[in-house]
């Protein structure tokens, strides 16, 4: 164990499978680990120091253990759902994180798009619709819509709508899925889709990673595979870096990590989808930043958590990627099943039911792969 991580004490807000790689992390840090979350599906309980079956929201029971058990730092990756109580408190015991009046906008979509709106920041046409302003006018809008919560991740609820005869019903669909019933419907932006691994530190921002993404595509958009680095021409590539520490800084992100999407419509404008002050989800984070570049990012969110921080250094160049298993890609399952081939670092079929995918809880099964070209499955 390093002297700075020597009886250090770090809270993880969550304890899913989510969390694991960041609870694992730490542990072979030697940190003294504390987990917060309902017991159900906490496959992180046995690996922490201590659990507490406290719900991942409940942020001032969150602060009341947190204070009693003195914590050195607080954290989450790969979801946003936490992020709210992270910040409150980070704020409340003076330790790092974003600020808790930050915590509506970068959890809620409209806000956020309402943020960019203001600081001229290129995104879709958008308009909420909730209970006080149910009506669209439809007239205003071009065809093809996507409809989504504003709070949701995981394509929960997101589909696309080619014509006004589908609408209504994608916004019943989007607004039982929002924990406030709330959502969004902008216009869809074809093109290419990448998202953006970040590590900022007192408001400096370092890109990590671009990642090309696909999905199934309409009307649902699941994300079906991730690739790093991405093949966009270098120009874009520099736009997308540019549009992600604007959108990083109107959104007063300045510490920890963040993940950042973005369409490339095809004439190479760049447009912000939305930003989570969190590392993605989806193994991109967790392992394919530092399977493509060599940089420990879950040690990188911890050290920023504790109040350390270095300079991000990319040791070296390779590529890396995931794919999902669905009943549309099932010739993945022998891949996942058998594991030999010499670029899979790792594997595992996580339901025996292979199913048509209409949201990422769809899915099946996994393969990350590292080589020195990009696989193609």
């Amino acid at each position: 164990m390093k002297f700075e991580y020597l009886n250090k004490k770090l809270a993880i807000i969550g304890a899913g499978y989510l969390q694991k790689p960041l609870v694992l992390k730490a542990k072979e840090l030697g940190l003294e680990v504390h987990c917060f979350a309902w017991e159900e599906g906490a496959v992180c309980k046995p690996l922490a120091d201590c659990f507490y079956p406290i719900s991942t929201t409940d942020k001032n029971a969150i602060l009341k253990e947190c204070l009693k058990i003195n914590i050195d730092g607080i954290t989450t990756i790969a979801t946003d759902i936490a992020v709210p109580s992270v910040n409150f408190v980070a704020q409340q015991m003076g330790l790092i994180g974003n600020g808790d009046c930050n915590s509506l906008v970068l959890t809620n979509k409209y806000r956020m798009r309402q943020v960019f709106d203001r600081n001229q920041i290129r995104l879709p046409k958008f308009v909420r619709i909730n209970e006080s302003s149910p009506v669209f006018k439809e007239d205003s809008f071009r065809y093809p819509l996507i409809v989504k919560p504003v709070d949701r991740s995981g394509s929960r609820g997101v589909k696309k709508v080619d014509e006004s005869s589908g609408l209504e019903l994608a916004i019943k669909t989007a607004q039982k899925e929002s924990f406030v019933n709330d959502c969004i419907v902008e216009e869809y932006i074809e093109g290419d889709e990448v998202s953006v691994e970040a590590i900022s530190w007192k408001g400096k921002h370092y890109v990590l990673a671009i990642t090309d993404k696909e999905t199934t595509g309409s009307p649902y958009f699941v994300e079906v595979a991730h690739h790093q680095p991405s093949r966009l021409p270098q120009k874009i590539q520099s736009n997308i870096i540019q549009e992600t520490e604007k959108c990083l800084t109107a959104l007063g992100v300045k510490n920890g990590a963040s993940h950042s999407e973005f369409r490339i419509d095809p004439k190479g404008d760049v447009f912000v989808i939305e930003v989570g002050a969190r590392m993605g989800g989806d193994f991109i984070g967790s392992d394919l930043v530092e399977l493509s570049t060599g940089y420990d990012f879950l040690k990188g969110v911890i050290d920023v958590s504790l109040g350390y921080f270095t300079t991000p250094k990319k040791t070296y160049n390779k590529c890396s990627g995931v794919y999902f298993l669905s009943k549309e890609r099932s010739h993945l399952q022998p891949e996942i099943t058998s594991g030999t081939e010499k670029y899979i670092v790792k594997a595992q079929m996580t339901n025996p039911e292979i199913r048509c995918l209409t949201c990422s809880d769809d899915r099946s099964g996994y393969l990350i792969y590292q080589d020195s070209h990009k696989v193609i499955l």
